[in-house]
């Protein structure tokens, strides 16, 4: 069974992401320890890109600095292994499909599989040429997450059938960023992926304040939140993980 069905046994989950390194790998650690303390349910470690073409320009700003703080993925691998003597929930890695080419995709999951990471998630990947990735993750047992988009359309059984862990359903088009109000016919979309599995699907961008993780908690089985974490890390720095806890606790106390 996949580890990653494990967020979602005690009602509906709530997935915080975080960049790895911003503003260091040590205050990332402890962001961590303090989002899984006070209620996170699996956690989004991202893997800084340089053209992360998924993100907006919170998230870019965070693999920027990251980045120019000299992160490196084996820093990354490093850092995993801390948290997971202390971190029992799910973790994923988010990245692009090159960081992990570029590393040696069988030398990547892997190790992935060894420091206990348990799905891996590629916003640059499409469905039909998930294949090479998916195979070398079913070899390590670590879920290759598939992400369904409203544009999705008429793949969206297909994509389904076939995910892992769990499934990622993208709110509305463009890049990540918190948003005002959440217009996509969302509803439509969970019936459609329910019809074909029974894995959990959670939703995310532009997600940022209470009222939308319960809003979209009451239509799926959980809620991510990215830009709006990072941006309080970007405000407070390396005392940022207090702040943090106290933000994933009160968007984890809408959802119950």
């Amino acid at each position: 069974m996949s580890n990653i069905k494990r967020a979602f046994e005690n009602g509906k989950a709530f997935i915080a992401f975080i960049t790895c390194g911003d503003p260091d790998l040590e205050t990332t650690k402890k962001a961590v320890i303090e989002m899984v303390a006070n209620g996170a349910d699996l956690i989004e470690l991202g893997i800084p890109f340089s053209d992360p073409t998924a993100e907006g320009p919170v998230i870019q700003g965070a693999n920027l600095r990251a980045l120019t703080g000299g992160v490196t993925t084996d820093k990354i691998f490093d850092m995993v292994r801390e948290l997971r003597k202390e971190v029992t929930i799910p973790m994923v890695f988010m990245t692009y499909a090159n960081v992990v080419y570029s590393y040696d995709a069988d030398k990547f999951i892997k190790t992935c599989n060894e420091i206990g990471i348990d799905g891996l998630i590629l916003p640059d990947l499409p469905f039909e040429e998930k294949e090479e990735f998916e195979d070398i993750c079913n070899k390590y047992d670590v879920d290759l997450v598939s992400l369904i988009a409203p544009t999705s359309e008429n793949r969206i059984a297909m994509i389904a059938k076939e995910a892992k862990g769990f499934i990622y359903v993208v709110s509305s088009l463009g890049v990540t960023g918190t948003r005002k109000e959440i217009t996509t016919d969302l509803d439509s979309i969970v019936a459609a992926i329910r019809k074909s599995t029974d894995i959990p699907c959670a939703i995310g961008f532009g997600i940022s304040i209470p009222e939308q993780a319960k809003k979209m908690s009451d239509i799926s089985d959980g809620a991510i939140v990215g830009s709006a974490i990072i941006k309080i890390i970007e405000k407070y720095g390396r005392d940022c993980p207090r702040y943090v806890g106290e933000y994933v606790r009160s968007m984890k106390d809408a959802m119950r």
